[in-house]
């Protein structure tokens, strides 16, 4: 993965590069390339290595090395990556020729939108880079190869982005393109033309997920994209997860071997359902489009929590308010989804927190000039310039800094960052929360305990897994303008025992809490059969199971 975006070629952080491992780079090149006469072109191929790989595959079909270096072609910015790439060609006995020392975006510029020169097979391991260290002359010759594709990129487009649609547009009419992409390519909006783009432009995709992080060192996830245009079996698209790349040998001969693929929707929808069997997903497509369920942003509005600019300063434990002479000059506050134990958030929940000792008061200075607060007030606030809080971005820009805006309480707290399920929690009383967990306005605030109760179910359980977003580590996060999204099945007439849900989720016992209110709103009110409402359970524990048990670790040696 090397990068033509920053000035330190040896920098791999600021260069978003990583070299791609042998298992991988051989992987791709056996895939794509499959007879003596094809043309390849490596996009991004820094010191040479997956395009080494690819030159050892053509010589494996039996293409003679002098037709080798009109056939193989690595495109390279920095001079230093490109002249160890050459040097890799030299020992190959390739002529060096194939290395094209340049940006790749100005590489046939005067032909893009009409490419001359095509390939056979695109392998490649692009930079991740986001778009405040994309030069803005390269950024400008990538968005407008990207606008001929018909994408609308914007300032989230992150650099392998542009690299993908860039190299999509350099294939033949029967080319295949094998690429280390991240695997935000799944699940970001910012990927939904992408999404789109490749639905339309390959008639197969297949995606190679890893449990285990593939690049030593970073917690990024990556997948293998593997796409052809006109593939030999049938078009769709397929998900498939792994343990790591010491797997790849073995799927390889199961790649070769399948025959049936998952329809892709053209639509810039997620890409997490493909994990999913066909039946599956059909459900969710059903539930989806089922005239008696609501989105969650029809019922009310999903907002971020509290953002303080400095949590130390802001948010403190009942001990150094009192100590400090802060006593009135709190709210209460929820600052970690730990403190949310059951579905509602009641005062013995608040009291418990402040015995505890944990981080539950908000500071909450009045926006008056610094003279008119009372003395523990200014001798708090002069501590924390002695300490620059006031420095800080979100503080120096807002007068004055110490009074934090926007701390409202809302009629209920979400769970920005999920672990093995997502959680809506009443609020009767005046806490607000950081931004680590949302808040929600209801348009109607006298349903709050039936939304939250409603909230509770398979189906939107499963949902919340294919429109949020995971990482690394295996947590689930959801952004409000995703939350907002997430079917619901809210039903005014549902009868829902709310205070035995209540302490059913105060006691964990969330499979007893799943078998009521699934079978009283999937079933009774949506008309579902039982093995349907089943299915959405197995659909939810499938997705969750899968991102849970992801391991933030190194492949096996």
């Amino acid at each position: 993965m090397t990068d033509v975006l920053t000035a330190d070629p040896n920098n791999q952080k600021l260069r978003g590069g990583y070299y791609t491992p042998l298992s991988i780079a051989q992987f791709l090149a056996r895939w794509a390339i499959r007879t003596a006469d094809d043309t390849v072109l490596e996009p991004s191929c820094g010191d040479g290595m997956l395009l080494e790989e690819a030159v050892r595959r053509l010589t494996a079909l039996g293409t003679p090395p002098e037709s080798i270096g009109h056939q193989a072609q690595g495109v390279e910015l920095y001079d230093s990556e490109a002249r160890l790439a050459c040097t890799r060609m030299q020992r190959l006995g390739i002529p060096d020729g194939c290395i094209a020392t340049q940006d790749f975006f100005s590489f046939n510029e005067s032909e893009w939108g009409l490419v001359s020169q095509r390939f056979d097979a695109v392998v490649g391991n692009p930079p991740f880079l986001r778009y405040h260290a994309f030069p803005e002359d390269q950024r400008t010759r990538a968005f407008r190869i990207m606008q001929t594709a018909g994408l609308r990129p914007s300032k989230l487009t992150n650099s392998w982005v542009a690299f993908l649609v860039a190299a999509a547009l350099c294939l033949t009419e029967r080319g295949r393109l094998a690429m280390v992409i991240p695997a935000e390519l799944l699940q970001v909006k910012y990927a939904e033309q992408t999404r789109a783009f490749l639905a339309r432009h390959f008639g197969a995709i297949t995606i190679i997920t890893f449990r285990r992080l593939v690049f030593d060192g970073i917690q990024q996830e990556v997948v293998l994209l593997l796409a052809e245009k006109q593939p030999a079996v049938e078009s769709g698209i397929d998900v498939v997860e792994l343990e790591d790349t010491l797997d790849l040998a073995d799927y390889e001969v199961r790649l070769r071997a399948r025959r049936h693929l998952k329809s892709i929707d053209h639509a810039e929808e997620k890409w997490t359902q493909y994990y999913l069997d066909e039946n599956e997903i059909d459900l969710l497509r059903a539930a989806k489009s089922h005239p008696r369920v609501t989105r969650f942003g029809e019922l009310g509005c999903v907002d971020v929590g509290v953002v303080t600019g400095r949590n130390n300063f802001f948010v403190l434990p009942e001990q150094q308010v009192r100590a400090k002479g802060l006593i009135g000059h709190t709210l209460p506050l929820v600052g970690r989804t730990a403190q949310l134990p059951g579905l509602v958030y009641t005062d013995e929940d608040w009291q418990a927190n402040r015995e505890a000792g944990v981080l539950c008061h908000l500071l909450n200075l009045p926006p008056t000039s610094f003279d008119l607060l009372p003395a523990s007030l200014q001798e708090y606030v002069q501590a924390g310039e002695l300490a620059d809080v006031h420095q800080g971005f979100k503080c120096s820009h807002r007068k004055p800094w110490y009074a934090v805006p926007t701390v409202w309480s809302p009629d209920a707290f979400l769970f920005r960052q999920i672990h093995e399920y997502p959680k809506l929690v009443q609020n009767p009383g005046q806490a607000t929360s950081t931004d680590t967990i949302h808040r929600v306005r209801f348009h109607q605030s006298h349903q709050t305990p039936q939304i939250v109760g409603a909230f509770l179910n398979s189906l939107t359980f499963a949902f919340a897994e294919v429109m949020g977003r995971s990482y690394g580590g295996g947590v689930l996060e959801l952004e409000p303008n995703e939350a907002e999204q997430i079917p619901i099945p809210f039903f005014e007439q549902a009868h829902l025992p709310f205070d035995e849900l209540d302490t059913l989720e105060r006691a964990r016992r969330v499979d007893t809490l799943l078998d009521i209110n699934d079978a009283e709103l999937l079933g009774n009110h949506m008309g579902f059969d039982a093995s349907d409402v089943r299915l959405f359970r197995t659909i939810w524990r499938k997705l969750s199971g899968r991102r849970m048990g992801r391991k933030a670790k190194s492949s096996r040696k």
